[in-house]
């Protein structure tokens, strides 16, 4: 009998497989978001301009390779960096007017696949998934916390 958390990871393993064949097919506009820029271009759009340290500490990630993927978002014309006025020895960046529509677009675009492949889910089962989803992202955010705090 195979245990419901072996389950559980395997079903994890195939979302984060499947959530990449989605960033795939929803790739549109001029520019072909990667992953990692999607991903903070987001972090800017909800968040607002964000210091690279922060940037880093929101994805769990080591300075250097938010840096390179900064960078990369910068070259594109995408974000910009400032230094922050409040810390002049930081750098601060946001979005540029060309990355929100970026980042608009290609929400739209996952937008209507979400739409597509949950047609046929009632607006209950929708909303228990959201609600576990929720949760678990919820109780992952906790326990890295937790982490942190005994590393430290």
């Amino acid at each position: 009998m195979v245990n419901q958390n072996d389950q559980i990871e395997q079903q994890l393993f195939k979302m984060l497989r499947r959530t990449q064949a989605i960033h795939v097919r929803t790739a549109s506009g001029d520019v072909e978001l990667e992953r990692s820029s999607y991903g903070i271009l987001c972090l800017l759009s909800d968040d607002g301009p964000q210091r690279l340290g922060s940037i880093a500490n929101a994805f769990r990630l080591d300075p250097s390779t938010i840096t390179r993927q900064v960078q990369a978002v910068v070259r594109l014309g995408l974000a910009e960096k400032h230094v922050d006025e409040r810390d002049r020895r930081a750098t601060v960046l946001s979005l540029t007017d060309q990355g929100a529509e970026a980042v608009a677009e290609a929400r739209a675009h996952r937008r209507q696949m979400l739409d597509a492949l949950l047609h046929e889910w009632t607006k209950a089962q929708r909303t228990e998934f959201l609600a576990s989803l929720t949760r678990f992202n919820e109780t992952v955010d906790s326990w890295i916390e937790r982490e942190d705090d005994a590393d430290s």
